[in-house]
């Protein structure tokens, strides 16, 4: 008897442990969650809310050109600050050798019109031929917000 001891102990268990690999795939998944909000376009800013959005799937690419105008009148591009003066060459030089020469702006709601309009008016020196002004939706009693945006100015 003490031979079959001795064989049921020798036997190698033949299951995989999977603890080690979902330890790793629960620290990577907080690691994505908590860095993928620092990862969004250009400066937030509080959008001006609207009943009927349109949605503005290019504004979601990669390579798309954002402008920002906060509450106190600053002005980004993408994430960089700057004069609403120095935005003609930059964004002209951003759109060179591009098909379609859209823009968006993303202002606070709470923005200063006539800085605005500043943008827009050197947005059109730069050649920019349509200006997507976005917004979200307005939030009725009982529904669920939705995002989206104005339609697209043209010059």
């Amino acid at each position: 008897m003490t031979e079959m001891k001795k064989r049921k102990e020798a036997v190698a268990v033949a299951d995989i442990n999977v603890t080690p690999m979902v330890d790793v795939m629960l620290v990577l998944l907080i690691i994505f969650m908590v860095i993928t909000p620092m990862l969004s376009k250009g400066v937030s800013v509080d959008l001006a809310k609207t009943k009927n959005p349109i949605a503005m799937p290019a504004q979601d690419k990669s390579d798309a050109v954002t402008i920002g105008v906060t509450r106190d009148g600053k002005v980004y591009l993408n994430t960089t600050q700057m004069p609403a003066d120095d935005l003609a060459p930059k964004v002209k030089d951003l759109l060179t050798n591009r098909l379609d020469k859209t823009v968006f702006i993303k202002s606070d709601q709470r923005a200063k019109y006539e800085v605005v309009l500043e943008v827009v008016q050197n947005l059109q020196a730069a050649g920019v031929d349509n200006v997507g002004l976005l917004t979200e939706q307005l939030q009725e009693k009982g529904k669920q917000p939705e995002g989206g945006a104005a339609a697209p100015a043209g010059q």
